[in-house]
């Protein structure tokens, strides 16, 4: 019985084979750690980054509000009822009207202090007044009871950005307009809402009045473009490279360029669609035309070699099975193939178009950079994009803009991640594995 348990019993590891182990488990736990200290290290930043983003704007998804009593005298307003639009009342003395209501309401002393109230108003605040007029021309002739934009300081004041308690010196609202605030405050003229203004508004060079409003429709039109153009292209030159083209030289040149097209810099597609959208076809520029066949251009590679993939992960029997019944290469393809691989082609798409989206570079070189108020009506008409918008306002020093860039960057964000996501999904909703 000895001999056999002696025998059974696991063999006796030298003194150096036992350093030599002892070594290498250290070494794989002293691998674990760093890997896990990496990962913990980027989730460590990601949550700064995130945590200074949304608290940077976060105040910025609030606006504050005035209410003034203006009165709208009929002698300062055209008789011909064809004039009562935009432009037709554009001349009216909107500003002396709403000077004369914060007048009313506040009393000043002095001509000094009538100053000081006038700088608690946006000068956004006649453009709502006018619009007001517009929608409803029976007003005039009576006391308009409105809600309008304060400054940018005033708001700034009510949602803490500035601190009230700092000597007057070093606050950008004196005293006495703290005084009025409070005035307006106790009075229920003053109030915080939604920030409304901020999705339909378009650039401004005053914070308050300043949106995203126009750069999302500028992106939207941008998009579809890169939707309807590389959506086609890249995947019938995927489906011709992967299936129909011969295996040559030339071939060969075309996957290479394709691989290194993917990894160059986005600004380059700015200087080609420079060069040859606008300074040799003479499309106009800041147009969303440009910008989405310039995005096209940087996509296409990255929609290709997804789809080829896509393609390849398509097993060889499932064309073997249909040449064998009698279907032909092009019903083989577009009838099994392109079908089984529909999931991968749509997330590539969804990835591609998430990229397109975030780009700056390449719109800065062909003049998206205008300050555009008024919605585009077609993608030929001037608009910028959304990054365009939140990097303009970054290079701007008032307050309330770094709010604004903020926000931006959080509904931009906003936009990829539910991008993503939604490619994700459809991928592992999708997708079938053989």
């Amino acid at each position: 019985m000895s001999e056999v348990s002696t025998s059974s019993a696991a063999p006796s590891l030298s003194p150096e084979v036992a350093r030599r182990l002892k070594r290498r488990y250290a070494a794989e736990r002293r691998f674990q750690v760093y890997g896990l200290s990496a990962i913990m290290i980027g989730l460590a930043f990601l949550v700064i980054m995130f945590t200074s983003i949304i608290q940077a704007g976060l105040p910025a998804f609030q606006e504050t509000r005035i209410r003034l009593d203006v009165e709208l005298e009929a002698d300062k307003f055209p008789t011909d009822p064809a004039e009562l639009t935009a432009d037709g009342l554009r001349l009216v003395g909107w500003t002396g009207m709403i000077q004369k209501s914060i007048r009313d309401t506040l009393k000043p002393e002095a001509r000094s202090d009538a100053v000081l109230m006038h700088k608690l108003l946006s000068p956004n605040a006649e453009v709502a007044v006018r619009d007001a007029v517009v929608d409803d021309p029976s007003l005039i002739g009576s006391t308009l009871s409105i809600w309008v934009l304060a400054a940018g300081d005033v708001d700034a004041i009510m949602k803490g950005t500035i601190d009230r308690n700092l000597p007057e010196e070093q606050r950008t609202v004196n005293d006495k307009q703290l005084t009025y605030i409070d005035r307006l405050d106790a009075d229920g003229r003053l109030r915080k809402q939604f920030a409304f203004t901020l999705f339909t508004a378009g650039a401004s060079s005053y914070p308050e009045s300043s949106g995203i409003g126009v750069a999302m429709i500028g992106s939207l039109f941008m998009m579809l473009i890169v939707l309807m153009l590389a959506l086609p292209i890249g995947v019938a030159a995927a489906v011709y490279l992967e299936e129909f083209a011969p295996r040559n030289r030339w071939t060969d040149i075309i996957e290479v360029n394709i691989n290194n097209l993917a990894a160059v810099p986005s600004i380059v597609f700015g200087l080609l669609g420079l060069a040859v959208f606008i300074n040799f076809v003479e499309l106009p520029r800041s147009a969303p035309l440009v910008g989405g066949l310039v995005l096209t251009l940087m996509t296409l590679p990255t929609v290709i070699i997804a789809t080829r993939a896509a393609l390849k992960a398509v097993p060889p029997s499932i064309r073997e099975a249909a040449l064998g019944i009698g279907a032909s290469k092009m019903q083989s393809i577009f009838h099994h193939v392109l079908p089984l691989a529909a999931p991968g082609i749509l997330t590539s798409i969804i990835i591609g178009l998430a990229q397109a989206l975030g780009e700056t570079a390449p719109l800065l070189m062909i003049g998206m950079v205008a300050t555009v108020f008024t919605y585009p009506a077609t993608p030929m008409d001037p608009a910028t994009a959304l990054p365009v918008q939140i990097y303009m306002w970054s290079g701007l020093p008032e307050r309330g803009f770094v709010a604004r860039t903020s926000a931006g960057i959080m509904v931009l964000l906003g936009f990829l991640i539910f991008m993503n996501a939604l490619a994700v999904f459809l991928r592992k909703k999708f997708e079938r594995r053989w």
